[in-house]
């Protein structure tokens, strides 16, 4: 079993060397491991127990954690950080990134809302620090689906602009390696590409198998940025307020169960071998030692089929599971308003 005491850090003896582990090249030449823990308790998970899974995880193989501050969790996770460096995980080889929260967009709260992660993280420096939405909207931890700022702003290209200079100058500081964004759409992105000085080296979406967003996923990739898929599994453990009659079940469709079948894995896993092989970097998010280390194990095994791979890109039911209502500005909006359905960018 691992431990964590002095220089003693040890692999346990069924994880997987972390050397083995694919990665994905950014446009800087950096790289990023091909998975990683996702750190998001969604509301029902003690930060001490996710801190705990770090540690578990780090001991299976993973060197990949995402985090954000909104979480509630990244002192309790620094924690674990640096049981892992003193017990001689090099910090350059972990992958840690964190995320600014609606409520410190604009030129003030950046930078301080950047350095309080790292010192709750307990970390010089972030590998990749991300806008995690792009809306300035803040709402309450645990509120419902019909909760609304009164303060509560659309998407305007020159304030978020005014963050991401903010952003950019983390960069200058050496707090963070990469800056990225996070529940982009085309429209938004294509503004940011043509106006900041430092491009995103990843975007952060949601994508599984019901939800492959095909022209994002392009987009992001033509233009050299790495996608990050959060909700890999279709999100079973999402808020309730984010669960409509609508919503379908990844690991329950046919393709997915019939494929797992034949390889004799649970279907969450061949959504994550689609995942990876597709070319995005799944974070599942577990507290359970099995499933984590299943998950990361499953990307070292052999590879689906291209007729496996064509059969579940056949499944995409463009089923949006985390669609952001609280982030509404005004009354009589629907969800989609945040997305961008029709190509332009929602007017205020």
């Amino acid at each position: 079993m691992h431990t964590t005491s002095g220089n003693s850090f040890q692999l346990d003896s069924d994880g997987i060397d972390p050397n083995l582990i694919p990665k994905k090249k950014l446009y800087t030449g950096s790289e990023i491991p091909c998975i990683g823990l996702g750190t998001f308790g969604s509301d029902k998970i003690s930060g001490g127990k996710v801190a705990d899974a770090v540690k578990g995880a780090a001991a299976v193989g993973y060197r990949h954690f995402d985090c954000a501050s909104v979480y509630a969790n990244e002192h309790f996770i620094g924690d674990s950080l640096q049981d892992l460096i003193r017990g001689g995980i090099q910090r350059e080889d972990l992958w840690i990134t964190s995320k600014l929260w609606n409520d410190k967009h604009g030129k003030d709260d950046v930078i301080p809302s950047c350095e309080k992660s790292l010192k709750d993280l307990k970390l010089n420096y972030l590998d990749l620090y991300l806008i995690h939405w792009p809306f300035p909207n803040y709402h309450p931890p645990g509120c419902d689906v019909t909760s609304r700022s009164s303060h509560a702003k659309p998407y305007i290209h020159e304030n978020f602009m005014k963050t991401w200079r903010q952003m950019e100058k983390l960069v200058d500081m050496k707090l963070v390696k990469h800056i990225g964004t996070s529940n982009m759409t085309i429209p938004k992105l294509s503004r940011v590409l043509r106006d900041a000085k430092i491009k995103p080296a990843c975007n952060e979406m949601e994508l599984h198998p019901h939800f492959q967003q095909p022209e994002l996923f392009k987009f992001v990739v033509d233009n050299e940025i790495v996608p990050i898929g959060y909700s890999p599994l279709g999100s079973p453990n999402r808020p309730e307020r984010d669960r409509t009659p609508d919503d379908t079940v990844d690991t329950a469709d046919p393709v997915i169960v019939e494929i797992a079948a034949r390889l004799n894995i649970h279907p969450a896993l061949v959504c994550l071998k689609w995942a990876v092989q597709r070319g995005q970097i799944p974070i599942p998010f577990s507290t359970d030692r099995n499933h984590y280390l299943g998950n990361i194990k499953c990307v070292m095994d052999p590879p689906l089929t291209d007729d496996e791979m064509q059969a579940i890109k056949s499944i995409d039911k463009n089923c949006r599971l985390i669609k952001g209502q609280v982030f509404l500005w005004k009354a009589n909006q629907n969800w989609q308003d945040l997305w961008d359905v029709d190509g332009k960018i929602t007017p205020p």
